[in-house]
């Protein structure tokens, strides 16, 4: 575990208090905005520390890193809106019995899997269909 910086911490919290999933760049400006010194290659940093360490779930969007606070030591999924990022953890037993029946199948042990579902929340829907 990496030791507990102001930096590290800042982004914590930033993080923490951000909607939904946010780019390394976009927290970056939300803590310069605060009037926080720290520089973009430190938020990277603790964003990718958080990470592994199981404190932000991160995922690939357009090419792009994107991040969320989320709890610890809770393995879940999500239903996230394409539109407005909108984020939903999930609990999917099907997926995991799947993960574990498609590994034992190939002969792998020890499955991980990361699941994540894109589509359109309600609030977005209604707006493409009005």
């Amino acid at each position: 575990m990496k030791r507990n910086t102001w930096q590290r911490e800042a982004v914590r919290e930033a993080l923490g208090s951000s909607e939904g999933f946010v780019s390394a760049q976009a927290l970056h400006s939300n803590l310069k905005n605060t009037g926080s010194p720290i520089g973009l290659a430190t938020v990277y940093r603790a964003l990718a520390d958080l990470a592994v360490e199981g404190e932000a779930d991160s995922l690939q969007q357009e090419g792009e890193s994107l991040f969320r606070a989320c709890t610890p030591g809770s393995h879940h999924h999500h239903l996230i809106c394409r539109n407005c990022g909108l984020t939903v953890e999930i609990e999917a037993d099907a997926v995991e019995l799947w993960a574990k029946n498609v590994a034992a199948e190939h002969g792998f042990t020890e499955p991980n899997h990361i699941v994540d579902v894109f589509g359109l929340c309600a609030n977005c829907t209604k707006r493409e269909n009005a």
